[in-house]
């Protein structure tokens, strides 16, 4: 039931502004890949809010990659694998670990200022890594600085042009390749923008769940737009909670950084006892889906809504100038976390599945590229190692725009496309209303641990919002409606297909991992609909 296109469009009525490359988001992935284009091509970003409104603002505790000598390529490729549960890539986590390093280099350069102690970059530790190689900026506002500085590059440069507060509706294609962008302005105009290659960078999908570490615009659209138009989806199933966001009366689901674990936080039940060794060996430290689930288990043992990070034991110097941003929220709160207990569960936090890609970026529909959270490029498996994420964006941002430059030029010349869709006449009703029933959903069947019979439930209750699709949709909130529910189904059908449990993705009903069975990724596409392909991390 969802269309190829989300409205009615005849591009011969539409306005037609061309440019020669398309990049839609302005994160890390966004920003980085708009200015390694520029060097030699004209490039139009499009973001749905302001320039630096993204996940990538909202990112504490930093950037993975091997920049000390007691440390190797090897060790962080081994970590990575392990915390990918066998369904990484080894050439894709190969690429990341050997390329990472140069790409943090080219960030100095553009202007990000990474901590510095003793006259060398300050590395920290975080959650399954083996060596301190966590860069970090601020203390604890490193995805903060990285976009400022990558912002200033682009609004200052002349070959780069910036339609804040636009929306884009959908991929134009023909033939299976993609032509550019459906985009509605701000005064409602739609209007064609044709471009010669279209890269999706639009971050991830927190908001499809009631409790999310994600802004508001994190609402799965790159996703959605990609399946309309054809592309592979992978392994949408694996969606990682955060274990340790804020959960306080008044207060926002605040992301409590891994960093803090990493600098010697525990974790402590509602009755004051350390209850990681139960879980894990490595305590505090184990994965993250580990970790979510343990919390978890410990809130239901003890009947809370909640357990506490405990770093009251660190002096309070170290406290506040390593993480002056969680400090000073806190504090607002009237918590002060060099003294209090600070009260945590988990939340949605990032998207390990996304859109299919090779090894430059490249989806199945041509011209048509993805990067960073939307994108699936092989580097996280079922569950993404910490702070890998920044370091996949540039290392396969810069792939990107080397396979651009190799392309030739556009077949489609004509705009000779009109769409119509079956439309049913109703009553669209308040999307604020909708939107909070599918979260609700998403995060009590669709959640850190999930059932056959919750999911088919889950299932049953997204179905009902389907409407939406057959409704004339006017507005950028209708819109992202619509994707957000186009990914909640997806997602939910392949937590349904998938029966076993492995990195984020956890079946009560098949607990234990089954490597003969499902070493495989779960693809979706709109027209050959559910497919499986054999993981290479064999």
């Amino acid at each position: 039931m969802i269309p190829q296109y989300l409205v009615d469009f005849d591009l011969r009525q539409l306005p037609v502004i061309d440019t020669d490359i398309i990049v839609i988001g302005s994160g890390i992935a966004g920003l980085f890949t708009a200015i390694k284009a520029s060097e030699d091509r004209h490039v139009t970003m499009i973001t749905k809010k302001a320039l630096m409104e993204s996940n990538t603002r909202y990112a504490q505790g930093g950037i993975a990659a091997v920049m000390s000598d007691d440390d190797s390529a090897e060790s962080h490729r081994e970590d990575t694998l392990m915390a990918g549960a066998g369904l990484c890539s080894l050439e894709s986590v190969n690429i990341l670990v050997h390329e990472g390093p140069k790409g943090v280099e080219e960030l100095i350069r553009l202007g990000t200022s990474f901590d510095v102690e003793n006259g060398a970059i300050a590395l920290t530790k975080e959650g399954a890594h083996s060596h301190r190689r966590i860069l970090h900026a601020n203390g604890d506002a490193t995805g903060y600085e990285i976009v400022r500085a990558l912002s200033e590059q682009v609004t200052s440069h002349d070959r780069i042009d910036v339609w804040s507060d636009h929306y884009v509706i959908d991929l134009i294609t023909e033939d299976n390749e993609c032509l550019g962008a459906l985009v509605q302005r701000p005064d409602g105009q739609r209007v064609f923008l044709r471009g010669q290659a279209t890269i999706l960078c639009t971050g991830g999908a927190g908001q499809l769940y009631r409790y999310t570490t994600n802004p508001e615009i994190a609402t799965g659209d790159g996703v959605a737009i990609a399946y309309r138009a054809g592309a592979y989806l992978r392994d949408l199933e694996f969606i990682q909670f955060h274990p340790t966001s804020l959960c306080y009366p008044g207060a926002p689901r605040f992301l409590i950084s891994e960093a803090v674990r990493g600098e010697g936080a525990v974790l402590r039940n509602i009755k004051g006892e350390r209850f990681m060794k139960k879980y894990h060996e490595l305590l505090e430290l184990a994965p993250r889906d580990i970790v979510a689930r343990a919390i978890v288990s410990e809130m239901e043992a003890t009947q809370s809504t909640h357990v506490y990070l405990d770093i009251t034991h660190e002096s309070p110097e170290l406290i506040k100038r390593r993480f002056p941003t969680i400090y000073e929220t806190c504090l607002g709160y009237g918590l002060d976390m060099t003294t209090d207990w600070i009260p945590v569960a988990p939340a949605a936090h990032y998207m390990m599945g996304g859109v299919r890609t090779n090894h430059h970026g490249e989806t199945n529909v041509e011209r048509l590229f993805a990067c960073g959270e939307v994108s699936s490029t092989g580097v996280h498996g079922a569950n993404r190692l910490a702070s890998n994420s920044l370091s996949e964006a540039i290392v396969y941002g810069s792939r990107i725009i080397e396979r651009i430059r190799q392309l030739g030029p556009i077949r489609r010349t004509d705009l000779n496309i009109v769409y119509s869709k079956e439309r049913i006449e109703q009553e669209v009703q308040p999307i604020v209303e909708h939107r909070l029933k599918l979260q609700k959903v998403m995060v009590r069947q669709v959640g850190v641990r999930r059932t056959r019979d919750d999911l088919l439930k889950g299932f049953e209750e997204l179905q009902r919002l389907q409407p939406i699709f057959t409704t004339e949709l006017h507005t950028s909130e209708q819109m992202e409606f619509a994707n957000m529910l186009t990914c909640s189904l997806l997602l939910t059908e392949s937590a349904l297909t998938r029966e076993e449990s492995r990195g984020g993705h956890y079946r009560e009903d098949f607990p234990s991992r089954n490597d003969e069975r499902w070493l495989r990724h779960i693809l979706r596409h709109r027209e050959q609909g559910m497919l499986e392909e054999i993981s290479d991390d064999v």
